[in-house]
């Protein structure tokens, strides 16, 4: 079974569905409100799970009830959860077009990563999301010793980066990380990948770039598309994948996400159930 170790920030998403977003100083009726565990290593630790890997988690969490809530809402994914804080994230998602704004605080407590070797034991791949200095490093360093292979969840630029990139074996950018595809290379990223919504996803290796179309369907909520994303195409490497070839399942199960209003892990899960279904016949 393809493991993949989720490294880094775990969040509780407030995700309330409006008609349209408020103007300042202006009240509004929600059509829905949910509570579910976000951020992106949580995010992806879940995609991983519901794509049928085996899917660990090291992330920060607070000894409160806001953290066992979001500790038992990750099942079945392994969580390690050293002690810190809890972060809330308010999200809302506009009705019309599935597009969401976010308020979080992220990572804002120091931590220091537990021992990590019964973590690493038979991992294939692992994705780091860049929050929590005191995990990402140890275990990437930790990782590129045993010859395992790294991705970085870029979604914006963090001091952390400069010592973490040379670690990195693949780079999956959002469009709007602040560093170029060059510049990323430069510290030593064989392979750089830039995600751009809608648009085909941009990679370069060796001198050589491409870009591979997404899927269109009808965008009902993007909030942890990317995070999904990331854990994807995690599972695609952990699998066996080519890693230019995993990067057209990832935006695959991308899709799956954006289309999906409520509980997207089992829209997900059967996604993939129906995949393999259809390769079986």
């Amino acid at each position: 079974m393809a493991a993949v170790l989720c490294v880094g920030l775990t969040t509780l998403d407030v995700t309330q569905r409006v008609d349209t977003f408020p103007a300042p100083g202006e009240k509004i009726r929600s059509l829905d409100a949910v509570l579910s565990p976000g951020g992106p290593a949580a995010n992806a630790a879940r995609a991983v799970a519901a794509l049928g890997g085996r899917s660990a988690l090291l992330t920060a969490l607070g000894a409160d009830a806001l953290g066992e809530f979001v500790r038992a809402s990750l099942d079945p994914v392994q969580v390690t959860a050293v002690a810190g804080t809890t972060p809330v994230s308010m999200v809302v998602v506009r009705d019309a077009d599935g597009e969401r704004t976010v308020v979080s605080r992220n990572a804002s407590v120091p931590v220091t990563a537990p021992d990590l070797s019964d973590l690493l034991a038979g991992v294939d791949v692992v994705l780091l999301d860049g929050h929590h200095d005191g995990l990402v490093m140890p275990v990437a360093q930790q990782a590129k010793a045993a010859g395992l292979t790294v991705v970085l969840d870029a979604g914006s630029w963090k001091p952390v980066l400069d010592h973490l990139l040379p670690l990195v074996d693949v780079a999956a950018c959002s469009s709007g990380f602040e560093r170029s595809e060059a510049e990323v290379h430069s510290y030593g990223v064989p392979l750089v990948i830039r995600t751009h919504g809608a648009k085909p996803v941009t990679w370069s290796r060796s001198g050589s770039s491409g870009e591979v179309p997404v899927p269109a369907v009808e965008v009902k909520d993007t909030n942890g598309a990317g995070d999904v994303w990331h854990g994807a195409y995690a599972y695609a490497l952990a699998s066996g994948a080519e890693p230019v070839t995993a990067i057209g399942f990832a935006s695959e199960a991308a899709a799956v996400r954006v289309g999906a209003v409520g509980d997207w892990v089992e829209r997900l899960a059967r996604w993939q159930d129906s995949r393999s279904g259809s390769k079986s016949c």
